[in-house]
């Protein structure tokens, strides 16, 4: 029982602006959000540097008392599905609440309390513990949150997967409109990880550039001179709704889920396997549950990290997926923008695959100064580029060997 499911509404919070409009006047411009880092002393850390939202006002979604208990990702993540809601048009209403769900996928969930929180119980002792520590810490709460705010009593869940969990946040939640257990779902992803256990978690693993001194240079995916990614957070949710349900509404409709796919390398904790094939079956999947061939895709928001392996082994990935038409895509990475928000990536590059594809606009590579000769695909270098677009992919890969791809199409028929 295969339902058409459509995206209606979009909201985002973003290093590049506080709203979907902003980030996609930033991606526009090609303008990158990566800055020093301001949430905590960096002192003896490899790398500084990070995509932090700017002048965000949590104040404008919550009151007071609740934003000071709840971890940035949550209220990040309420703050997204408002917008989403309200750019949809969208009242949960009684005769829909329980076919209504929340799948919001968070690769961290709140580390920033989990580590302010040990740091009070060494200090003060187990009495100074605040009761509301553990349900701002574990990542299923952005979903809760979410559901109790917007009284959705339908399936709700959380997709854990690393760096994949925004993209098979969305891809669980085309599922289940499209098997009939609800007609909307509140879905995307979010992250707000930039904490001195992450940094440095991830310094360890020599993962981040150290470019500290060129803070807008330092996200280079697919360059010759590449040397690791940039840390980032935020949150990109989208409003799902099947085909009729919105049409009988009036809802504006910004593209068709066509495709998902989801694969495991069972290769290695970081690295992916040599020529990404888990990738490329993963592109091949989403493909297929399209009903799609490969020359009907125009434009893939790749992956992109600007990690050595990764980016090229992607290229590979989209060679083999694509064949001959790998020349005639266009790839961008707008983590070279935004940085690598984790599980908010599939959310938010979800988001900006879609606004595309409304918009007729290829989202640019910035800071691709000397391409890697390994990497050798259309990556619209530098500066976006109008041209009309029918399909759009939206990659995602991440620790565990897991592979996420997302398809969206201008909705036709």
């Amino acid at each position: 029982m295969n339902r058409r499911v459509v995206v209606t509404g979009l909201g985002a919070v973003t290093p590049l602006g506080n709203s979907v409009e902003e980030t996609w006047q930033g991606i526009c411009a090609g303008r990158s959000g990566i800055g020093t880092i301001t949430k905590f002393d960096t002192t003896g850390f490899k790398t500084k540097i990070a995509g932090e939202l700017k002048n965000f006002d949590p104040l404008l979604y919550l009151n007071k008392k609740e934003v000071r208990r709840l971890d940035d990702f949550i209220i990040y993540a309420i703050a997204a599905a408002e917008m989403a809601m309200a750019d949809a048009a969208l009242t949960i209403h009684s005769d829909f609440t329980e076919r209504t769900g929340v799948i919001i996928g968070s690769a961290i969930g709140g580390l920033a309390i989990l580590e302010k929180t040990k740091e009070l119980l060494l200090r003060e002792g187990p009495s100074k513990i605040s009761p509301f520590a553990v349900p701002s810490i574990l990542a299923n709460l952005a979903s809760g949150y979410v559901s109790i705010r917007f009284q959705a009593k339908g399936p709700i869940n959380c997709s854990v997967t690393a760096c994949s969990a925004g993209t098979n946040a969305i891809g669980d939640a085309f599922r289940v409109i499209a098997h009939n257990y609800a007609d909307v779902m509140i879905t995307g992803g979010v992250d707000a990880a930039i904490s001195p256990l992450c940094i440095g978690g991830f310094n360890a693993m020599r993962a981040l550039s150290v470019r500290n001194d060129q803070p807008q240079k330092a996200s280079r995916p697919f360059d010759r001179d590449r040397d690791g990614f940039i840390v980032g957070e935020g949150c990109g949710i989208l409003i799902l709704e099947e085909l009729s349900f919105a049409l009988k509404r009036g809802a504006r409709i910004y593209g068709e889920v066509a495709g998902y796919g989801s694969t495991s390398d069972a290769f290695h904790m970081a690295v992916p396997p040599p020529g990404h094939e888990g990738a490329a079956r993963c592109m091949k999947a989403a493909l297929y549950d399209a009903g799609m061939n490969p020359v009907d895709i125009d434009y893939i928001n790749a992956h992109g990290t600007a990690t050595p392996l990764n980016d090229q082994y992607e290229v590979e990935a989209i060679k083999t997926s694509f064949g001959e038409h790998s020349r005639n895509l266009a790839v961008s990475s707008t983590k070279s923008m935004t940085g690598h928000m984790l599980g908010a990536a599939g959310g938010v590059e979800a988001i900006i695959a879609l606004k595309a594809l409304q918009e007729g606009t290829l989202p640019p590579t910035i800071n691709l100064d000397h391409p890697d000769p390994a990497c050798d695909l259309d990556f619209v270098p530098h500066q976006s580029r109008k041209k009309e677009i029918q399909a759009v992919m939206s990659n995602t890969f991440g620790f565990g060997g897991v592979n996420a791809v997302l398809i969206f199409k201008k909705l036709s028929g």
